[in-house]
């Protein structure tokens, strides 16, 4: 089953969800407030417990994971922090709005793993894995991190003269 389109495509997910576990916690580490920070620190626990879901299943499978694959999500994800956003450091609203949007977007390819998998023999028969509950928090992880989305797109596209006044405040002075 090595090289049969299944593997194919679960070592695919498995690279999106090695990023997808970085970008989690890298969001959760960057939250806004208690609150968000504590949600965002959950859905970044469950992101790392789905993607060793995912191991398990191709273990289970027989099939090995890519490491060219895996490398290649992992590097990804950290130039993505290099991404140019008009300063020199700080976590600007843009980025977050940015990472949350991707955060999301992964969390909804996951769903649809979750969901393709229904049609696969072997992946239904594997032991220990439950679509019906990896669907279900799919399901409430992207809520979560939509609501956290929305907020960061207010503030970013749409601040206050508060929201202004802190960033010029937060930001590093010119030397010159």
């Amino acid at each position: 089953m090595a090289h049969s389109p299944l593997a194919t495509y679960l070592t695919d997910h498995l690279a999106g969800a090695t990023a997808g576990a970085a970008l989690a916690r890298r969001v959760a580490r960057n939250g806004d407030g208690a609150r968000a920070g504590q949600t965002l620190a959950q859905i970044a626990s469950d992101v790392e417990a789905d993607r060793e879901a995912l191991r398990r299943l191709l273990g289970e499978l027989g099939i090995r994971p890519s490491i060219t694959k895996n490398a290649g999500a992992w590097i990804s994800e950290r130039a993505a922090r290099l991404k140019p956003n008009g300063r020199l450091r700080g976590d600007p609203p843009m980025q977050r709005l940015h990472e949350l949007e991707t955060l999301s977007l992964g969390i909804a390819g996951k769903l649809a793993l979750w969901q393709a998998l229904r049609v696969s023999p072997e992946a239904a028969t594997a032991a220990g894995i439950d679509l019906d509950e990896l669907e279900r928090r799919a399901g409430e992880q992207r809520e979560q991190v939509e609501r956290e989305r929305i907020a960061a797109a207010r503030t970013a596209l749409f601040p206050t003269p508060g929201d202004i006044l802190r960033r010029e405040r937060a930001a590093p002075r010119d030397a010159g």
